[in-house]
């Protein structure tokens, strides 16, 4: 699994990008034209783990779901995970034996995070010589001779992080890639449009989606701003080319130990390519070290995800249409080079590898309350059959609703207005036909109601009616064109959600140097944090750059009672900095859980920091619903109060 991979950034779907290896695979397997991921990184590692929805599955905790490294461990496999885990606990708690990686969502290519483990244990990143894409391939590697050893059949999940922001890339590859997009995303989009056609990903009547509003022409960007943005999509294809030089090094030593034929790889993303631009624009500098790195591009992400609409997070295709290849010449019954016109999910993964292995997904375990898998098999799809039926694939995450029934798809952006499409006749989604069809598209939002319910467990907010649409869509991370400097580039958008109100609450949180974060709304009543959430990343900061702190360690103390939410245990993150420069996110970071409850829970959570600390941002789960924090306050060495907020 890829991570923010757009569906046309591999030259099989596509691309300019040089991804050899990948094509190879394509060639020698099948492609798949409609399989589908959840739009976002977290959600879809789930689906694909446990072959249920994310919520159901318990959200990032897995309780409710057993993952696929359990039941193939079960079965007598060796189970191996190199990359990426992003959910709670380690991947050595859910059935992997062997695991190389880091824990976190993102973190900076050269140097790592605290993070990382091998096997359970911390594991400390090398000081140079160090690039995430090529470490998670050296680990896997070891696994896999390991696996050897053992005369098992093997299983091996490989996460890579790439091409998620922030934006590094290898000298080596970077340098490949430097002057091919200066001629910007239009003719980019138009060139991967016209392959795909000829390769037959796309029927040659498709009528791709025009650009969007809030992305302008290449030819009316100053030239400081094509500069720059030549120089991400640079970056981007070199990272993306370095994942098939790994994906490359794989084959090559399964080709090695005489096991290609036989082994079954599948190669997806986990969404869209990624259209938040949270880094302000950095010129002349190349990202191939620790201390350069760029954030994602709006603009590129549309062309990346060509030809479609929208981006990760969002249920348009663009955000939930991965490129998906299947290779086993020993059990594939289609011609090599096939293209699979039916639509999959990553919940299908779980239930296909067992029946592949001929081995049954449980139904109890004595740590669990599992509920059933969502997914089918695919099996009969690999055999050259079709699938005589499949249930409505449900589509959800924070805001952003959909569902696919057929030939025809649902679709809401940040809970607007639903939209209907004929997606066998319009891919592209460019001919909303809610008016002409009501009947069914009462029915359809009918279905998605009851299976967010049902299915999906989802909380009653989830299925709240939607609002009025209000267009031309925004969202306040999409990048802000209209800068006029490179320090404005990232300048938040005012979006039809989420946007900061102003007035008496604005000053009564600057007055206590607190901040609600976005998609977050602040009310401090007496000496209550009084939190609602309305999509991804919500929390709170507080900024202690003009607070004279001793150096550390410290102690965050507070008290905090969930309310409404999408979670069922969301869990929680505190961020700091050590510097005056470095902005949150980036920092350093630290996890704790939080236990599914309406009563009050009390945290003591140390940081164990030398040195001073400058921002602090706390993070409760990501997604909609509610909070209260109470008590909230940062202890010096000696349990001395050093700050108190709210600020009496």
């Amino acid at each position: 699994m890829v991570d923010d991979l757009g569906f046309s950034d591999i030259g099989c779907y596509g691309s300019e990008i040089e991804t050899p290896n990948l094509d190879a695979l394509a060639r020698n397997g099948v492609r798949f034209s409609q399989f589908y991921n959840t739009a976002k990184c977290h959600s879809s590692r789930v689906s694909l783990l446990t072959g249920q929805y994310c919520i159901a599955a318990g959200d990032t905790k897995l309780t409710h779901a057993v993952t696929s490294a359990e039941v193939l461990g079960d079965a007598g496999y060796f189970t191996a995970m190199t990359g990426k885990w992003h959910l709670a606990r380690q991947p050595t708690d859910f059935g992997f034996q062997r695991y190389f990686g880091h824990l976190s969502g993102a973190c900076n290519y050269f140097s790592g995070d605290n993070t990382f483990r091998l096997n359970g244990e911390p594991w400390q990143v090398p000081s140079e010589g160090f690039y995430t894409t090529v470490a998670n391939v050296d680990y896997a590697l070891d696994f896999l001779d390991e696996a050897r050893t053992t005369d098992k059949p093997w299983y091996l999940y490989v996460a890579f992080n790439a091409p998620h922001a922030p934006l590094h890339a290898l000298p080596e590859d970077y340098k490949q890639y430097q002057g091919k997009y200066d001629h910007g995303w239009e003719a980019v989009r138009d060139a991967r449009i016209a392959k795909q056609k000829r390769l037959g990903v796309l029927p040659e009547s498709l009528e791709p989606s025009p650009r969007p509003e809030h992305v302008p022409a290449w030819n009316d960007l100053e030239p400081w701003k094509r500069d720059y943005e030549a120089n991400r999509m640079t970056t981007l294809a070199a990272m993306i080319d370095r994942v098939d030089q790994e994906v490359g090094r794989l084959v090559a030593d399964l080709k090695k130990n005489d096991e290609l034929e036989n082994t079954f790889i599948l190669f997806v993303s986990d969404n869209g390519a990624c259209p938040y631009d949270r880094k302000p624009a950095k010129l002349n500098v190349e990202p191939t070290s620790a201390n350069v790195s760029f954030g994602d591009s709006t603009g590129w992400a549309w062309a990346r995800n060509s030809p479609f609409r929208y981006y990760k997070q969002n249920q348009f295709e663009g955000g939930i249409s991965t490129p998906a290849i299947v290779h086993w010449p020993a059990g594939l019954k289609l011609d090599p080079g096939d293209i699979v016109p039916q639509p999959a999910h990553l919940i299908d993964v779980l239930p296909t590898l067992a029946d592949l292995a001929e081995t049954e997904i449980p139904d109890s375990h004595e740590d669990r309350q599992l509920r059933p898998v969502s997914g089918i098999s695919l099996e009969p799809l690999l055999r050259g059959e079709s699938l005589e039926s499949r249930p409505p694939i449900h589509l959800l995450f924070a805001a952003d609703r959909g569902l696919r029934d057929g030939d025809w798809k649902l679709v809401s952006f940040q809970s607007e207005a639903w939209e209907l499409y004929n997606v066998a006749e319009d891919r592209c989604e460019l001919n909303n036909l809610a008016d002409q069809h009501p009947e069914r598209l009462n029915r359809m939002i009918a279905t998605w109601n009851e299976m967010a319910k049902d299915v999906v467990h989802a909380p009653a907010k989830a299925s709240m009616p939607v609002k009025e649409a209000s267009l031309p869509h925004r969202h306040r991370e999409w990048t802000y064109f209209d800068a006029e400097t490179p320090e404005q580039y990232q300048k938040k958008r005012q979006a039809n959600a989420g946007s900061t109100k102003k007035g008496k609450s604005a000053n009564l949180q600057s007055a206590n140097h607190i901040r609600a974060r976005k998609n977050t709304a602040l009310k401090i009543a007496g000496n209550e944090l009084r939190l609602q959430f309305s999509g991804e990343d919500p929390g709170i900061a507080m900024d202690l750059r003009n607070k004279p702190l001793p150096d550390g360690p410290y102690q965050i103390t507070f008290k905090l009672r969930i309310g409404s939410k999408a979670n069922a245990a969301p869990d929680g993150e505190i961020f700091y900095t050590t510097d005056t420069k470095t902005t949150l996110p980036k920092g350093r970071k630290v996890p704790f859980a939080i236990e599914s409850s309406d009563e009050w829970q009390t945290f003591q959570i140390p940081i164990a920091e030398s040195n001073r600390i400058y921002q602090l941002r706390i993070d409760i789960g990501d997604g909609p619903g509610s909070a209260t924090i109470t008590d909230l306050q940062l202890l010096g060495s000696e349990g001395k109060t050093l700050q108190r907020w709210p600020q009496p």
